[in-house]
């Protein structure tokens, strides 16, 4: 069945299903089965770990701030695959609190646009028993989703597998249980402040994948798993570039401090006819000469910030592609750096590109988690003044200066105002906002 797919979920966020999925994805891989992996929500950093299991790219799919055209391009991009393996962001039913008859973005509202089956990852370690009933639960919640089978994660031997097992059979006679993992601390991934340490930062990335396999391979019914798949409901649809490309030749910035970056809108670029070029900022490589337009997306600054201070061909490439009268859009980190400045968690202060009238801190720490509504509140390069977009917003540093006209009027999922945010000077633009999607 080409283009059979099934989402892996979990209960709650901490279960363990971005390494059931890694270890999933390479071990259909060494069988010799044509996988593609999928992500769901707003989320950065699990896809290129996704990525690397599965050895092509990784598409996010979000409910919440995709449009549904952009979401049917999206899959159908994936139907070639024997087999789609979609990874389920926080717990199953866990999304944003949106407007009335509005998507929330959940795991489970994805589940029901495609008609995937849901396989839940329960992390068996504090529980026994009473591991059945959450699982019933979950099974039960809603009609309009199946829940196909179960693996239960960080298991304690034989005996608590035992008990869980009679509960379930008790309590699920019909549900399959397809896998029963091990605690094993060698399969956790390294973290920081905004999720797991990069796949391209994290020390034996591949051994890690590699064992994440043999132990799916082991403790996992695979071939019951693969039967379990059923095709997307959703009818492919030509959805257009998710946003509007900043000009015909586009320099993109992409390294370690760079690296936020949806496939979507690459993709979206390249269809509408721009070309794209890249360049390491740490390694203090500056934006194509050629270039009308520079787009520095979100990432690690704060982490780099004493080497992008230092980097003068970067910063200097910078400023002559904005003299040149190009298109400059960064995203969080990347408008860090085209601020004037930037605190580090030292309490340091770096100068930055200069090229808009903000100031951050990462010393001075405050979470901006949530999904955005985002209208142009004037006109730019990325559309009128009322143009629309989805995104989201993910950082701790916080604005210590922010001067000049915005970028956006905002408001949260809700529709409640968060005011204006984001800085434009000339043909150079900036906000927080990790854009998405046009509204």
């Amino acid at each position: 069945m080409v283009g059979a797919g099934l989402i892996v979920a979990a209960p709650a966020t901490g279960s363990g299903k971005t390494v059931v999925t890694l270890g999933l994805l390479r071990a259909l891989v060494d069988r010799g089965i044509a996988v593609a992996s999928a992500k769901v929500g707003p989320d950065y950093i699990d896809p290129a770990f996704l990525s690397a299991a599965s050895g092509g790219p990784c598409p996010n799919l979000d409910g919440w701030a995709m449009r549904p055209a952009t979401l049917a391009a999206r899959i159908a991009a994936l139907g070639q695959a024997e087999l789609i393996v979609c990874e389920g962001v926080m717990g199953l039913f866990d999304g944003a609190a949106a407007l009335p008859g509005e998507p929330s973005g959940s795991t489970a509202e994805l589940a029901a646009l495609t008609g995937w089956p849901v396989i839940l990852v329960v992390d068996a370690a504090r529980q026994a028993g009473s591991a059945a009933a959450l699982v019933r639960g979950f099974v039960t919640h809603r009609a309009d989703i199946h829940v196909a089978g179960v693996i239960f994660n960080r298991v304690n031997g034989t005996s608590h597998r035992a008990t869980i097992e009679e509960a379930c059979k008790t309590a699920l006679p019909d549900l399959p249980i397809l896998g029963w993992l091990p605690r094993d601390p060698a399969l956790a991934l390294p973290e920081r402040h905004l999720g797991l340490i990069q796949a391209r930062e994290t020390a034996g990335l591949e051994s890690r994948i590699a064992h994440a396999a043999r132990v799916v391979a082991e403790h996992v019914d695979i071939p019951a798993l693969i039967r379990l798949a059923r095709s997307s409901k959703l009818v492919a649809a030509d959805a257009g570039p998710p946003l509007p490309p900043l000009g015909q030749r586009i320099a993109i910035a992409r390294d370690d401090a760079f690296a936020f970056i949806y496939g979507e809108t690459l993709e979206g670029w390249r269809s509408s006819g721009a070309e794209l070029s890249f360049f390491s900022p740490l390694a203090d490589e500056a934006p194509a000469p050629g270039a009308d337009a520079v787009y520095l997306p979100g990432g690690y600054p704060e982490l780099h910030a004493a080497r992008l201070a230092a980097a003068k061909n970067f910063l200097s490439g910078l400023h002559a592609r904005a003299d040149a009268g190009a298109v400059i859009l960064g995203e969080c980190g990347g408008a860090m750096t085209l601020g004037e400045s930037l605190e580090d968690g030292d309490g340091v202060t770096h100068a930055m590109a200069g090229l808009l009238p903000l100031a951050t801190s990462f010393k001075k720490r405050k979470l901006h988690l949530g999904y955005r509504r985002c209208i142009l509140a004037r006109d730019t390069p990325l559309g009128k003044a009322g143009d629309s977009f989805r995104a989201h917003e993910f950082h701790y540093a916080t604005e210590t200066t922010a001067a000049g006209p915005s970028l956006f009027q905002v408001a949260d999922a809700r529709g409640q105002s968060l005011g204006e945010t984001g800085q434009v000077s000339g043909r150079v633009m900036g906000s927080f906002m990790h854009l998405i999607d046009r509204a």
